[in-house]
């Protein structure tokens, strides 16, 4: 079986692929101050809960965009899997091409949903990522990582609004059924929900004036389905995008040469 993480700023995902079929997968809290053997215990519980054996576990990979913990999350796969994670950052081969100015300022996540999307869905695409942030990130047909837009993303817009203004109360983000809301509440959501869907799709229109007319476009993330349902943009929801993105980076590092070192190793090299 392989593990895979996928650790972002709001939310860690979790999946367990037994060849190319995701048989478990669970979304964390990111907890930035949790420690190895926290982390360990929660994840074998997990494995527990579900059925599965730990020793079964042939590999770890993991795309994190919180450096801090990348040594606890190494060191939880050696301690309580017995393997060395790999983890995606320079030097893995992807086998996709990075065509921005600084390929290495690329999140992790990024880059693992443009492998998956562009296996999946072929090129030219775009990937719709709801996370933290929302990022819209464009693979060219040839299979060239191009580049892309980031936004804040919904709950950090609807923080600041909370926390800036003193008599908007806090609301559950959704489809209010009218744009012109009649209380506070219909009016806070339908601001936060047709005003980014609105932002998506014309972002989106605006990156397929530049690859072309037949690029598709894919949503994923843990709010892709309560925006992209409602674009005219999208054309399809896939929410375990990043899950498969790294089994497929896995996939293409099996044969590769073992010089590459996670964080835990590279430590213990210049100890």
């Amino acid at each position: 079986m392989l593990v895979t993480m996928d650790v972002g700023n709001t939310n860690t995902v979790l999946g367990v692929f037994r060849g190319s079929e995701l048989v478990a997968n669970w979304r964390l809290t990111t907890a930035r101050d949790q420690t190895v053997d926290e982390y360990g215990i929660l994840t074998r519980n997990l494995f527990s809960l579900a059925g599965l054996d730990a020793a079964q576990v042939g590999g770890i990979i993991i795309s994190s965009v919180v450096p801090p913990l990348n040594s606890t999350l190494a060191e939880m796969a050696e301690r309580y899997f017995r393997h060395e994670a790999l983890f995606v950052e320079p030097g893995v081969r992807t086998g996709m091409p990075i065509l921005y100015d600084s390929p290495q300022d690329v999140g992790a996540d990024r880059i693992v949903n443009a492998v998956a999307a562009y296996e999946k869905y072929g090129g030219p695409c775009i990937v719709v990522d709801f996370g933290t942030a929302i990022t819209f990130d464009a693979i060219s047909g040839r299979g060239e990582y191009i580049g892309g837009t980031i936004v804040p993303g919904l709950g950090i817009a609807s923080e600041a609004l909370f926390s800036r203004a003193a008599r908007l109360q806090r609301v559950e983000i959704k489809d209010p059924g009218m744009v012109i809301g009649t209380s506070t509440r219909t009016s806070i959501q339908a601001g936060l929900f047709y005003g980014y869907l609105d932002l998506m799709d014309g972002l989106l229109m605006r990156m397929k004036a530049e690859l072309g007319p037949k690029t598709r476009v894919v949503a994923t993330g843990g709010q892709a389905r309560l925006l992209a349902g409602s674009s005219k943009q999208v054309e399809a929801i896939d929410e375990f995008l990043t899950l498969e993105g790294l089994r497929l980076i896995w996939e293409r590092n099996r044969a590769a040469p073992a010089e590459r070192r996670t964080p835990a190793a590279s430590r213990k090299a210049k100890t």
